[in-house]
């Protein structure tokens, strides 16, 4: 699978939440984008992830 660009191997079906987590995202403070289409956050625990997907993560950081 490709992820923001990067091959990366899951070797199993996952749940997106359980994706973002395992690679350190908090899933409050993301957007994330499933081979184009935009997922809703509400949809990430029942939204399952395979090696042939392509995700785009954006976490959004606060400043001023």
């Amino acid at each position: 699978m490709l992820i923001n660009g990067e091959e990366k191997a899951l070797g199993c079906s996952i749940a997106l939440s359980e994706l973002l987590t395992q690679l350190g995202y908090r899933t409050a403070f993301v957007a994330v984008e499933l081979n184009g289409n935009i997922i809703k956050q509400t949809d990430f625990g029942s939204t399952t992830i395979t090696d042939a997907d392509k995700l785009e993560i954006v976490s959004f950081v606060g400043g001023g």
